[in-house]
């Protein structure tokens, strides 16, 4: 059973005061709406003892809040400190200072609350009629308190879908979608991707089937993925689109629990990471739904002449992303050192590789983790490299366009998570 570990100790010269930026689907998320009101912020880094973790790995996973990631003489340690706990998975739904998420017993959601070196259950609610799996389910945003989580069902064939007011954590409604696994297959993909379209009140699920043989855990996917419309208050399905642009999206089997992979830009255009196989290697694509629009428009690819899979995608404001792809020839592993970020200029359609000193930063190991995060108040994104020199963290500042460096990891850690958590 995975281990997570909190801490909650630093120098005081680490505590400072920022502004709170939520992790759901609020308009300051982007750090272009209205400025947000400040109010006390955290980072948490959480990081794996020994070697690269990923979804559902087995290595030890430790916490640790600090105040900044911003001090290049900071060293962060986290040898012999804070506090086990055993019952819950690092795969978590964000939203401000609170977590929920399926823990590893599989058989209700849970609000969890970590502060005061402490991770404690603020609210829980055992399963209706639909059930699910740790770490295997989408989710989004409908307003501040109303989540819906959704999944394929346990023999996967069909979609179900709950809603919970996280207030309170009462089941809202549940139900099943009325999609069909497509003529020729006959199991969907694990989770599926889910977001909200806010200017026009729909939701987008990303999905397709596969064809799974008896006793065998291999499956053959659709050539192309399918798009839900759906109704949020009705959860009827209005459309359903088979995309032409890509084969396959991001995070078909894990939903955006450990990293991102869709975002809205300042105009409501949502982004998608997606690939498809180009002479036998799995190359990301950054596709584009316009607001008003429901299917991905023909021909736009925000990274061109990409070297392997997009890992993460992440908006910086002014039509800009960051993001962290993979070069399929250095491997494919999350072990591998073969990762790198970019700035995605989303109207010019170009991906520049991240410098810092006049030199594109090195390569990167670990792919499985959202080791980036946004403060909109500060207009500036940290990001953690992995490699022979250590575990960095980079500050990139939107405003100037420079580089500096951040808060380093004491040897033995590896980076898995950063995320901004309202205290």
């Amino acid at each position: 059973m995975k281990k997570l570990s909190i801490f909650h100790s630093l120098m005081a010269a680490l505590m400072m005061t920022a502004a709170f930026v939520s992790c759901s689907n609020d308009d300051d998320d982007n750090g272009t709406g209205p400025e947000v009101t400040p109010v006390s912020t955290h980072y948490d880094l959480t990081v794996t003892a020994g070697k690269h973790g990923g979804m559902a790995s087995q290595e030890t996973h430790l916490t640790l809040s600090v105040a900044s990631l911003s001090d290049p003489n900071t060293t962060v340690d986290f040898a012999g400190k804070g506090v086990e706990i055993t019952d819950y998975t690092i795969e978590n739904i964000y939203d401000k200072k609170y977590m929920y998420q399926v823990p590893t017993t599989g058989d209700r959601f849970v609000k969890l609350q970590l502060k005061d070196n402490k991770l404690s259950v603020i609210r829980e609610r055992p399963f209706g009629t639909n059930t699910y799996v740790p770490r295997k389910y989408t989710h989004a945003w409908l307003n501040d308190n109303t989540l819906v989580i959704m999944a394929a069902n346990g023999t996967t064939d069909k979609i179900i879908w709950t809603k919970l007011n996280t207030d309170d954590m009462t089941i809202v409604k549940e139900g099943q979608l009325t999609l069909s696994v497509a003529e020729g297959y006959n199991v969907f993909t694990t989770s599926g991707l889910l977001t909200y379209r806010k200017s026009d009140n729909k939701l987008f699920y990303f999905f397709y089937s596969k064809q799974e043989t008896s006793g065998s855990k291999k499956t053959t996917g659709e050539p192309n993925f399918h798009i839900a419309v759906i109704n949020p208050e009705t959860m009827a399905v209005e459309q359903e689109i088979v995309n032409k642009e890509a084969a396959e999206m991001q995070g078909s089997a894990y939903g955006e629990l450990m990293q991102n992979f869709m975002f809205f830009d300042d105009d409501d255009n949502l982004y998608l990471s997606a690939f498809s196989s180009v002479n036998k290697v799995n190359t990301g694509k950054l596709l584009r739904i316009k607001k008003g629009e429901y299917d991905f428009e023909a021909g736009y690819n925000a990274f061109p002449n990409a070297k392997g899979k997009i890992a993460s995608v992440l908006y910086i404001g002014n039509n800009k992303a960051l993001a962290y792809s993979g070069d399929a020839s250095e491997g494919t592993s999350i072990q591998n050192t073969a990762y790198y970020y970019s700035i995605v200029d989303l109207t010019g359609k170009t991906a520049t590789p991240i410098q810092y000193n006049g030199a594109d930063l090195p390569y990167s190991a670990g792919s499985f983790s959202q080791r980036a995060v946004y403060n909109a108040k500060e207009r500036k994104a940290y990001f953690g490299v992995s490699n022979e020199d250590g575990e960095t963290v980079y500050v990139y500042d939107t405003a100037t366009g420079t580089v500096s460096k951040g808060v380093s990891i004491a040897p033995g850690f590896y980076f898995d998570q950063i995320r901004i958590v309202e205290d």
